[in-house]
């Protein structure tokens, strides 16, 4: 007989599910809630993505997996002019249902197991472990390469600007790892879904021509438009990279019917089409992270690293969840350090995603 839960007692428990009492504790603030733990979009979707979603609601046939050319030229456009990320021809461009579900099942639809190691952030972003739990590998927290010695892996997952610390990795260090994963015959994955939010430091893609010489052999690069296009209720991604590795990705997942849905696919092709409401959304979010940035500093936080993303990675040098409460007593929630790995337990990871009124309330709160 099946037994239920036999996959989910592989995983640990789901982080947001340890902070409830935190959560229940910053909610009964007089003033209510200042809800800094997630990085969810709460401003609007631009009305030129809206319309484009309407306008193919009465569209009731079939997705391709593939998505449309449209979208996937439009990626390719976009990539070139946003980031300068040459050299990418439509056919390796492949729509996601969300990055988060792409990365969750990208170990295994690569056909990992047991024998291969995936190397993860030492720091990083959960679902890079869930991946390899869910396809049975082996897994090592490494930022340098000295910590594999004579190991040879299977898949790389490098996250820059990195979702929870906001680090950049410059062009060199991207080059050894590039050219590391060849010699030991590794596939790079990239999530570079904060690309374009880089404050203090220019962040580049592992596709950068700077950084692969043009070459995308091995290499997977991971976009989301849930960040400034505000699009995570609609759950639009998508990988490019080595054109080999994407149409095995493709052929998988028409087996497993991962499509996503035509309407969203319209959305994502008229969002990558047009710069200008991604630059008002940034411009959102710098403006908001100022003003945490300093509230956080003159109540004696310190902030790491925080040079991109939508996060500040603060520390009062305390156990994480000590900083934890001391929010909550102020109706603030963050998420704790030590969802993302061991080495993250005195640090609190602190959100830019909130209105301009609560990003208001909460650097009120910490300050008086």
């Amino acid at each position: 007989m099946f037994e239920r839960g036999r996959v989910s007692a592989l995983l640990p428990d789901f982080p947001w599910d340890t902070i409830a009492s935190a959560k229940a504790r910053a909610a009964a603030h007089p003033d209510g809630i200042v809800d800094l733990s997630v990085g969810t979009p709460v401003d609007p979707v631009d009305s030129l993505i809206r319309a484009a979603l309407a306008a193919v609601a009465d569209v009731p046939g079939y997705p391709t997996t593939h998505g449309t050319p449209q979208l996937r030229a439009a990626a390719v456009d976009a990539l070139k002019r946003r980031f300068g990320i040459t050299g990418v021809a439509p056919d390796a461009v492949l729509p996601a249902i969300g990055t988060k579900e792409l990365i969750a099942g990208l170990p295994r639809l690569l056909g990992l197991g047991a024998a291969d190691l995936v190397v993860i952030p030492e720091v990083a972003y959960p679902t890079y472990e869930v991946g390899a739990l869910l396809a049975g590998t082996r897994i090592l927290r490494a930022d340098g390469l000295t910590r594999l010695g004579p190991e040879s892996p299977a898949l790389i997952f490098l996250n820059s600007p990195s979702n929870p610390t906001g680090r950049v990795l410059g062009v060199e260090h991207l080059r050894k790892v590039v050219n590391f994963a060849r010699e030991r015959g590794a596939v790079v994955a990239s999530d570079e879904c904060y690309l374009g939010l880089a404050w203090d430091e220019r962040a580049v893609s592992i596709l950068d021509p700077e950084v692969c010489d043009g070459d995308h052999t091995g290499l997977l690069a991971i976009h989301s438009l849930s960040k400034t296009s505000n699009l995570a209720s609609y759950r639009a991604g998508f990988v490019t990279g080595d054109p080999a590795l994407v149409r095995e990705l493709l052929e998988v997942r028409k087996h497993a019917g991962m499509m996503v849905p035509f309407p969203v696919q319209s959305a994502m092709t008229a969002a990558l089409g047009d710069d200008a409401h991604e630059a008002r959304q940034r411009e959102l979010y710098r403006a908001r992270r100022e003003v945490l940035r300093k509230a956080l500093q003159q109540a004696d936080f310190r902030i790491d690293h925080s040079q991109a993303g939508l996060y500040l990675w603060s520390t009062r040098g305390e156990n994480c969840r000590t900083t934890l409460d001391w929010l909550a007593e102020r109706g603030i929630l963050a998420a704790p350090g030590d969802f993302y790995g061991p080495t993250g337990t005195e640090h609190v990871r602190i959100a830019l995603t909130a209105t301009d009124e609560r990003i208001a309330a909460a650097a009120r709160r910490l300050t008086d």
